[in-house]
């Protein structure tokens, strides 16, 4: 079972990877964008419905750090879907998007990045420790983005954010396994820094570049619902 499990999850994976290139090099709002941003969505539901099932039995053989690992994956991937989602269904009503399921999320993945913390530094585990701090770090995005004035266009920014996280999540855990198992050992190191530093600085990057081009300049006076002139 744990084999198949793992062919699909591998299948959804690429399927993410390609998908999420697919889209994020495709004309925004495009035919082609769309389409893509749809097998992306896909795919991480994929990812997630077999890195569940993956992570308790791998916990039941014993081995922690796999599963620890596979847990996390399955938040971060899930917390950035939805709002990536939802974002689009919600543009125009910032309440209800910023209303009790995401600050449930806000909390959730806070809670299970800083969990993941304790357990690394436990264990001594490089691997959990950074893929924690991502957590941690997208958990603060997010108790930011519901404290802010936001702008009309906030869900645009929320949207790409949500998924430049997604991608970097996926793209961590590939270089961090696969990579690592594809390379010889005597490249483990530079591939453990490639696997990390590579993703966030491409994140980074990006993050600036949408940011300059589409993010938030004209702040709404309340928190509430956009006005549909501004989506």
């Amino acid at each position: 079972m744990y084999q198949t499990l793992l062919l699909l999850h591998v299948i959804a994976g690429t399927g993410a990877l390609l998908s999420f290139w697919t889209a994020g090099l495709a004309r925004k709002g495009g035919w082609l964008h769309v389409r893509a941003g749809r097998v992306f969505f896909i795919s991480m539901c994929g990812i997630g419905a077999t890195a569940l099932p993956m992570a308790v039995i791998l916990g039941l053989r014993g081995q922690i750090i796999t599963a620890t690992f596979l847990f996390l994956l399955l938040l971060l991937t899930t917390s950035a879907c939805l709002t990536g989602w939802r974002s689009l269904r919600l543009k125009r009503d910032a309440n209800a998007y910023r209303g009790g399921w995401y600050r449930a999320l806000t909390a959730a993945t806070l809670l299970g990045s800083l969990v993941v913390l304790a357990i690394g530094l436990h264990l001594g585990q490089v691997l959990l420790i950074g893929f924690s701090a991502f957590g941690i770090y997208r958990g603060l995005c997010m108790v930011r983005f519901l404290r802010r004035t936001l702008s009309p266009h906030w869900w645009l920014t929320e949207h790409y954010g949500s998924m430049l996280g997604n991608g970097v999540a996926t793209h961590i855990a590939f270089l961090s396994i696969g990579l690592n198992r594809l390379l010889p050992a005597a490249w483990a190191d530079s591939a453990h820094l490639l696997a990390w530093f590579g993703p966030l600085a491409v994140m980074f990057a990006a993050r600036l570049w949408l940011d300059r081009r589409y993010g938030e300049r004209k702040p709404l006076t309340a928190a509430g619902p956009t006005p549909s002139s501004g989506t």
